[in-house]
Parts: C-alpha cells; sequence; structure tokens
C-alpha cells in the first residue's frame, strides 16, 4: 500500500484533490463531492490530535472485534463500498466545493510533514498504529473516496 508519507504520492493525492470539480458524482455511496472532501478531513485531523470523537468510548469486545479488523485499515486489500462510518465523520450537510477542497489540500500536505513524527495519538477504536501504518491508513482512505468520484 502506498503511504502519504512518500513525495510523489502527496502529489498524486493532490493532484486528484484538484481534479474534483462540482460535476462530480459519487459511483457509489450518497455523499456529494465536498461532502466527501470534508469527511477525509476527519481521519488526517484526527491523526494528528486536532480532533477527538465525540461518542462513547469503545468496550471491551468492541476493541476486540477492531484488532481483528486493524490489518485491513492499511493493508492492500481494497474497502469494500459503502462501508460504515463513525458518526463524527458523517457529512450530511451542504458544503461549498472549493473551500473544502482548499482545507483537505492543506491537511494532506500538513499530516505528509509529520513524516518524521516518532509520537502519535492512540485511535479511538484501533488503539495504537505505527508511523508507517498511518501513512498508508490515511492513503488508502483518500484512494477509496477520490476513486469513489473517479478523481
Amino acid at each position: 500500500m502506498k503511504s502519504l508519507f512518500d513525495d510523489a504520492v502527496r502529489e498524486e493525492v493532490l493532484q486528484r484533490i484538484d481534479s474534483l470539480t462540482p460535476a462530480s458524482v459519487p459511483s457509489w455511496g450518497k455523499m456529494s463531492v465536498g461532502q466527501m472532501c470534508t469527511h477525509c478531513q476527519k481521519p488526517l485531523e484526527l491523526s494528528m490530535g486536532k480532533i477527538a470523537l465525540t461518542g462513547k468510548k469503545a468496550g471491551f469486545m468492541k476493541r476486540l472485534v477492531f484488532k481483528i479488523y486493524k490489518p485491513l485499515m492499511y493493508n492492500d486489500k481494497p474497502w469494500t463500498q459503502n462501508l460504515p462510518t463513525v458518526r463524527d465523520f458523517l457529512i450530511t450537510d451542504a458544503r461549498e466545493l472549493a473551500t473544502e477542497k482548499a482545507k483537505l489540500a492543506e491537511l494532506v500536505t500538513e499530516f505528509h510533514n509529520y513524516k518524521e513524527a516518532t509520537e502519535w495519538p492512540t485511535h479511538p477504536m484501533f488503539g495504537k498504529f505505527t508511523h508507517e501504518q498511518w501513512g498508508k491508513m490515511q492513503y488508502k482512505h483518500l484512494h477509496h473516496h477520490l476513486s469513489q468520484f473517479d478523481a
């Protein structure tokens, strides 16, 4: 799996974000292109400690289940379409595409610049991720949604 810490991959992702237009429609799912850009900002913000999830903390059994699925977050296997998302990442109101694209591009670059970081927050559902896993997971999420809009 590619990593968002790789310079060429960051450039590729930024070009894909830039290619989105108001006419971009999803191949699956309900989000508009502006909502998708906002949704994609949330995991980046979470990984850099800018936001925290507001829901109740996952219990022991839920954490155990998430531990089983954790490798799917960053391995080479594509995610299936229409996966459920955490409530805090659901975007249902209208979003202005140019604004959300700019914010997303800024966060992609900011996350990329964390490539030398040694300290990472604990993911509220999946627990600890390594530096390498964070880079791959962020790329995989962005790739999933940019592909959703044929970008």
